[in-house]
């Protein structure tokens, strides 16, 4: 792709806004009906902006026929269309390797539908459930996970019955505790509409936590206005899963929505999903968790990207989002270090995978080797055993407390001075 007139421009924030939407005033801008009745979503609206050479024009075609393309004015301000690798666009511009790597994944590879004991809900864990309650978004993730529910450029959400379905399941269902309501995205509903499905949730007594996973506050802030937090408000504890990728993303206007968020008491998590050409590196995911950290976001989880079809130009290794959580760990505050998982083809749900800071460990020895973010190599002892105490004991009556501590605890730390690291952990080392 090539920037339409060929200039060569670096863009601060909302350069695009300046650039491609100047005539449009502030009031409309900062309407968020109008960024979702002003996405673009074919192709001859984008060539507005890049051009797009012919070949790569028919295969982007055959991609959108079976992933539908949208993107806010606001998101696509934020794109450099003069670098063909920008991680913005990377992220919502449809691509020819959509296309080519087609067969390549899964179509539902958590086996969502699987798991689902009525049409919408997904019950993978014993104590919480996933409403998908909308199949529409305000930006069209190209990583998606839900592709499968995306392929007609219908945006009909489930009907009113099919959301009444699922929450009878859930009031059938006392193990229930904690409900995400995802989709799509649920914040594209107008506020009326999402009011009338969380009351529903909140109306079953034993579900103690709802949580919206939405990318609204990342893609269209300006929908996070004061109605909405209003509304939010009443069904406490309302918790809220963000999707920020990349720091350029975590604009002024980003900030103030998740402000306005925070203000009305609801908690933000943020899920970012590791993608290659977008985030794959360490300085930029530092970078990230930075960012959100000043804006008071949770770094949650970083995701492995999902095997899904369409999917395989935007993986990478599982070696390097180890790498990331281990360049992150020791060099910023463990508050800001994601959990790094891998969600396990077939349903089996999130699975943690971090460097491997424990080398050895024998519960009969009571002896851990550990290795620290430096690479350190640290001996650490489990307490002593209830015997073992009441051995020390016994042996301490009668002799004076002075001696026996300073005995007791030189013979304790000698053993501990040279670290005793078996073959197998010291050649992990090498």
């Amino acid at each position: 792709m090539e920037q339409s007139d060929g200039e060569s421009l670096h863009p601060p924030q909302r350069w695009g806004k300046q650039r491609w939407f100047s005539h449009i005033p502030d009031e409309e801008w900062n309407d968020w009906r109008w960024q979702l009745r002003h996405r673009v979503t074919t192709l001859e609206e984008l060539s507005r902006f890049v051009r797009v050479a012919d070949k790569e024009r028919r295969l982007m075609e055959a991609v959108l026929r079976d992933f539908r393309m949208g993107i806010t004015p606001y998101y696509l301000s934020l794109i450099d269309f003069s670098d063909p690798k920008d991680p913005i666009m990377r992220q919502s511009v449809p691509r020819p390797e959509e296309y080519l790597y087609r067969e390549v994944g899964e179509e539902d590879p958590l086996a969502e539908e699987e798991l689902s004991p009525v049409p919408g809900l997904t019950h993978r864990y014993p104590d919480r459930v996933l409403m998908v309650v909308s199949n529409t978004c305000a930006v069209y993730c190209r990583h998606c996970t839900r592709k499968r529910i995306m392929v007609s450029k219908c945006e009909d959400p489930p009907a009113d019955h099919d959301v009444d379905r699922m929450v009878d399941y859930i009031a059938r269902t006392p193990t229930v505790r904690d409900v995400i309501v995802s989709g799509g995205d649920p914040l594209t509903f107008s506020t009326e509409k999402l009011e009338r499905i969380l009351s529903k949730v909140r109306a079953v007594p034993h579900v103690e936590v709802i949580r919206i996973g939405s990318r609204v506050p990342v893609t269209m802030p300006q929908r996070v206005d004061d109605e909405l937090c209003a509304m939010l408000e009443k069904y406490h504890p309302v918790w809220l899963n963000v999707h920020f990728n990349h720091p350029r993303e975590c604009t002024p206007e980003a900030v103030k929505a998740c402000s306005r968020l925070l203000r009305a008491g609801i908690p933000l998590n943020n899920q970012s999903v590791l993608l290659a050409g977008v985030n794959d590196n360490v300085e930029t995911m530092r970078e990230l968790v930075h960012n959100l950290m000043r804006m008071r976001v949770r770094p949650y989880y970083l995701f492995q990207c999902d095997p899904v079809r369409g999917t395989e130009h935007l993986r990478t290794p599982v070696a390097k989002g180890i790498e990331i959580v281990g360049g992150l760990r020791g060099y910023t505050s463990g508050l800001g270090v994601p959990s790094y998982v891998i969600d396990a083809p077939g349903g089996g749900g999130k699975v943690p995978v971090s460097p491997d800071y424990l080398l050895y460990y024998s519960e009969k020895e009571g002896r851990a080797v550990l290795r620290n973010f430096h690479g350190k190599v640290i001996e650490y002892h489990d307490p002593l055993s209830a015997e073992a105490l009441s051995r020390m004991t016994m042996s301490s009556l009668g002799k004076p407390a002075k001696s026996t501590c300073e005995e007791s605890g030189k013979r304790r730390w000698s053993r501990r001075s040279r670290p005793r690291v078996p073959a197998s952990a010291a050649s992990g080392q090498s």
